[in-house]
């Protein structure tokens, strides 16, 4: 190779690393735009009590969304309690016993089309399914709808992080005589661990920022929760209640619920790519 086709390649080389560069770049700027607005236009309002007080009537000054964010937090924990077993045991089914079979793919199908399915439609099944019924919305319907939308995406991120557990692990335990169901449990599972964390952080960070199914089931409620039976109120709700009301001390309030939102779905984010890295490291 002459000096001159050298030079070339290496001019090539940077050029096309800095249009990546660049590109990846751009691709920051919307994210670092909403952020740096959000925490502008939020942080006006964010104190204390913030997050200790119901909210506020009309004309009268401060309140808090204390209530909402509450709801928000029974109601992901509710639909944790619904999604996690049911998925998890699904994506130990596939990765471990089902695999190709004609009920793996039946699964598959099905998750990756739940995973597709709007927010919305999920929240008018459960309204016909539950609400309905029993004649009043309540926080369970809207843990409900937060826990189908999970379902799918635990799955499917379990199943690919158990995948990743080194089959010698599995092989060794099996040649010791141990059983397989005990070997998928103490073995497998434990060290899966991490990437299991990871894919309910994913789902939790997902499912957190979702308002059109709780409009469906959990409404909204001024005051503290009373009930997993009652009506809850929620933190997407209450911003998209006060986004959309015509008080300029109600819109400050829901600048300042969406940055908690904001800062809610990031930690949880954060902690899943931690999970993430550590059981990738593990592995390796």
């Amino acid at each position: 190779m002459t000096d001159r086709h050298y030079r070339m390649r290496r001019v090539k080389d940077k050029a096309m690393h800095g249009i990546f560069m660049t590109m990846a770049i751009l691709v920051m700027v919307p994210l670092a735009s909403m952020v740096v607005y959000v925490a502008v236009r939020g942080l006006k309002r964010l104190d204390l009590d913030f997050f200790l007080h119901l909210p506020a009537p009309v004309g009268e000054p401060g309140g808090g969304m204390g209530n909402a964010i509450l709801g928000t937090i029974s109601m992901v924990a509710i639909a944790c309690g619904v999604s996690l077993p049911i998925s998890i045991m699904a994506a130990i089914y596939l990765a471990e016993f089902g695999k190709q079979g004609r009920y793996a793919f039946l699964i598959r199908f099905t998750a990756d089309v739940l995973s597709g399915v709007p927010s919305i439609v999920t929240g008018i099944f459960v309204y016909q399914v539950l609400v309905r019924r029993v004649h009043h919305f309540s926080g369970l319907a809207g843990g409900l709808a937060l826990g189908i939308i999970m379902i799918p995406l635990v799955t499917r991120t379990t199943e690919e992080l158990i995948k990743l557990v080194p089959r010698t692990l599995t092989e060794a335990s099996l040649a010791l005589g141990v059983a397989r169901w005990k070997t998928t449990l103490l073995i497998v599972l434990h060290a899966a661990r991490g990437g299991i964390v990871t894919g309910v952080l994913l789902a939790v960070a997902r499912v957190a920022g979702e308002t059109a199914p709780l409009l469906f089931t959990a409404l909204n409620n001024q005051y503290w929760p009373s009930g997993i039976d009652q009506p809850t109120a929620s933190l997407t709700v209450q911003v998209f209640t006060y986004a959309i009301a015509p008080f300029q001390d109600w819109q400050d309030q829901a600048w300042t619920g969406a940055l908690v939102l904001l800062i809610m779905v990031f930690g949880v984010g954060l902690g899943a790519r931690l999970a993430l890295r550590r059981t990738l490291i593990q592995m390796d």
